[in-house]
């Protein structure tokens, strides 16, 4: 266990009690992370972190000198810090926003906040919620300016101000660049875009350079301009180019500019752009996937390499002998592993390093590139053993039509990976979303119960180029699904898995495919689990926050297909198809996947005598927040689980009553 005194410091602010040892401790799974991000201040006399709470992320600032909590920022319920950036070395600006479910992306509210290092002065300085008295978005007395604000530049050289993006609340907005004051709110357009939903790049000088963006057709265009008040240029139409293009930033001297671009094939390359003659060389591009971050040069905005989540992660750089490279080889061979640098002091001579894998959730130190010294700051997880981690590895295999597959395999620790009870767990999203083999709760709770865990990244998944993921459009139920069933094929066809022990699991999509898994494969899986999963497809066109959203509908017919079709593929309609037992779980505050989904997939499954236990809880949303929820939510999946294949169970802490079982 690595604890710290900057931990307890954070306890502070979240405390959790320690449980008991059960046969699969859920406790050390179950427990929240100390904290999830973490930032150096400009002048490196502090760190902020975003601490998660029960149902809602607050932010803690510690003075590094003694490692002690000077200041605190807690928002309300189901609210959360989502994004912050220090503003100056005393001014942090916090992003919130908005999430119903633990597994819920957050959806940002728009909202600034902004407090000093100490916790004072704290100001809501632009959103719906300001109050009239108050400076922010305030336009007259007792009167609020409906916008939302999000940063887009916090101008290293100026301590007073930043630059944010203003989004007004219509349909297909047309967004703005606003100069704000971080303390009093006051706020000075600088640009239009004139693209809607517009998001902006701006150079080393702050200026206003770049901004991307689409209307209700969901088609991109990126457009340039050579200096402030100039007219825009469109330099990419996703409907000619069949890509979407997006600016990262520009060179030091400011002569180049930094585009990353999808590929017909293949994963996306980062190009260097030259706006006076509009030459273009590619100067990153992996074989297999997308740039995941990209890596600034420490100190500035300037864009210097990308950070790769294939296989194994791995960094590389615009120029391998750059400095930035080798201080980046430097740490990877003194951590043993993959790096990334997450914050900077603003004159670059002290960094903050994070470091991890698919057994530890992650270790930040404070380095001093000029003393080449290291402390170790804090861990994400100090109670996690990462020496009796599940193993994680890497697999790679081919779909029935050619096309090529890469996931995850976790196997217990201390396992030979052979001829395992496993489980099948395709990911939520599903599109633009993909496993990347960092430590993962869910699979080491499996993996602790003796199953091995299968995760492959089925076209539609992020990460691996546009046409793998294009290749998901309008394909639930068919080439998705099919690759998921190629993947578990494949399992046992490499003496991984145990034919006869295998169930299929998972979460929001992953619970759609795993009851299509179960009705389209019988005998293939021994018994099927869906988590606050969708399962009726022409519902998701009626109820759900999806359908709700700007271009919702659109996104939904392109993605998902005609809803006059999509019944013959929902697994409501496939239950008689179904011969294995099912566990099914849903949140009755659900936004995404309403829990209607979830009790028409019961009735269904009870009307057609298949074997069926359900959970659910009228309070929770997209995934559960209570630990006591949580609790027995995994205790009841481990059970379920254990009767198919024989894994260990958990003993329940949190008193049940609220679920149900036939």
């Amino acid at each position: 266990m690595r604890r710290t005194m900057l931990t307890a410091a954070l306890v502070v602010v979240g405390s959790v009690a320690a449980g008991s040892a059960w046969a699969v401790d859920l406790t050390q799974f179950l427990r929240q992370e100390t904290f999830t991000d973490i930032k150096i201040s400009p002048g490196g006399e502090y760190v902020a972190a975003t601490v998660p709470m029960e149902d809602s992320t607050a932010i803690a600032v510690m003075r590094l000198a003694d490692k002690q909590l000077v200041g605190s920022f807690r928002p309300p319920q189901k609210n959360h810090a989502y994004e912050f950036d220090w503003v100056s070395n005393e001014r942090l600006l916090i992003g919130l926003a908005e999430k119903w479910g633990a597994l819920d992306k957050p959806d940002p509210t728009g909202e600034l906040y902004a407090i000093d290092a100490n916790g004072n002065r704290g100001e809501l300085l632009v959103g719906y919620r300001v109050e009239s008295k108050g400076p922010g978005t305030r336009i007259q007395p007792k009167k609020v300016e409906a916008v939302a604000a999000f940063l887009a530049d916090d101008l290293p050289g100026d301590e007073r101000n930043v630059l944010v993006t203003v989004w007004p609340f219509a349909e297909d907005p047309f967004t703005r660049v606003e100069r704000m004051d971080v303390a009093s709110g006051r706020r000075v357009r600088m640009a239009s875009s004139p693209v809607r939903r517009g998001e902006f790049t701006t150079d080393g000088q702050g200026e206003v350079r770049f901004v991307h963006g689409s209307g209700s057709d969901n088609v991109n265009k990126l457009y340039y301009r050579e200096r402030s008040g100039d007219s825009w240029k469109m330099i990419n139409d996703e409907a000619v180019s069949k890509r979407i293009e997006t600016a990262i930033g520009f060179s030091a001297d400011g002569s180049l500019a930094y585009l990353q671009a999808e590929q017909a094939q293949g994963p996306d390359a980062i190009f260097s752009w030259n706006p006076q003659t509009g030459e273009r060389a590619v100067v990153l591009r992996d074989e297999v996937v997308n740039p995941y971050r990209i890596i600034r040069r420490p100190g500035s905005h300037v864009p210097v390499g990308a950070l790769y989540m294939g296989d194994t992660p791995r960094t590389r750089f615009f120029d391998e002998k750059s400095p930035e490279a080798r201080l980046y080889r430097s740490l990877e061979a003194a951590f043993g592993g993959p790096v990334y640098i997450t914050s900077s002091t603003r004159d670059g001579r002290v960094v903050l390093v994070e470091t991890w894998s698919g057994t530890n959730p992650g270790d930040f130190y404070v380095y001093d590139t000029e003393a080449r010294k290291a402390e170790h700051l804090i861990s994400r997880s100090d109670w996690i053993d990462i020496d009796r981690s599940a193993t994680v590895r890497p697999v790679a295999l081919k779909a029935r039509d050619g096309l090529p597959l890469h996931g995850f395999l976790t196997v217990p620790s201390g396992s030979d990976g052979r001829n395992l009870p496993m489980v099948v767990m395709p990911h939520g999203g599903p599109f633009h979303v993909f496993d990347n083999g960092q430590y993962d709760r869910e699979t080491q709770i499996l993996a602790a119960a003796g199953y091995a865990v299968l995760q492959v990244n089925f076209r539609g998944s992020g990460n691996y180029g546009r046409a793998h993921a294009q290749a998901g459009a309008q394909q639930w139920g068919a080439a998705m699904q099919d690759d998921v069933t190629d993947a578990t094929r494949w399992a046992i066809a490499q003496g991984i898995a145990d034919a006869r022990r295998i169930c299929i699991y998972g979460a929001s999509y992953g619970a759609y495919a795993a009851m299509m898994g179960a009705a389209r494969e019988q005998g293939l899986y021994q018994c099927a689990a869906g988590y606050v999963g969708v399962y009726d497809l022409p519902l998701m066109f009626a109820r759900g926050d999806v359908q709700e959203r700007d271009s919702g509908v659109t996104f939904l017919r392109e993605w998902l297909g005609d809803p006059a079709k999509l019944g013959a593929v929902s697994p409501v309609n496939l239950a008689t198809q179904i011969k294995v037992p099912v566990f099914l779980a849903a949140g009755g505050e659900d936004k995404r996947a309403p829990i209607q989904h979830t009790e028409r997939m019961e009735a269904a499954l009870k009307r057609a005598g298949t074997p069926v236990e359900s959970l659910y809880y009228k309070t929770e949303g997209h995934g559960f927040y209570t630990l006591a929820h949580r609790t027995e939510y995994y205790d009841k999946l481990l059970a379920f689980l254990s009767r198919s294949l024989g894994g260990k169970t958990a003993q329940a802490s949190a008193p049940a009553g609220k679920g149900k079982a036939p």
